[in-house]
């Protein structure tokens, strides 16, 4: 797995349907109506994210490293 901003990683959840709910502080909210969780991703800057949160994050929303 290639480790990827949460800049990034925002950009590739709009793509795959995830809407942009709500900002707080540095770390934006995505939800779906056919999922019934939110998604946090932290976005500081450029800054790649800690492995095992952005592992946990793609196992939430169903993504794959082809995705990214």
């Amino acid at each position: 797995m290639k480790p990827v901003s949460g800049t990034h990683l925002c950009k590739v959840l709009r793509r795959q349907g995830w809407v942009l709910i709500r900002i707080n502080g540095s770390h934006h909210i995505y939800g779906r109506p056919d999922f019934p969780a939110l998604l946090t991703v932290p976005v500081h800057g450029n800054r790649d994210m800690a492995t095992g949160t952005q592992r946990a994050l793609m196992r939430a929303a169903g993504l794959t490293d082809e995705d990214l």
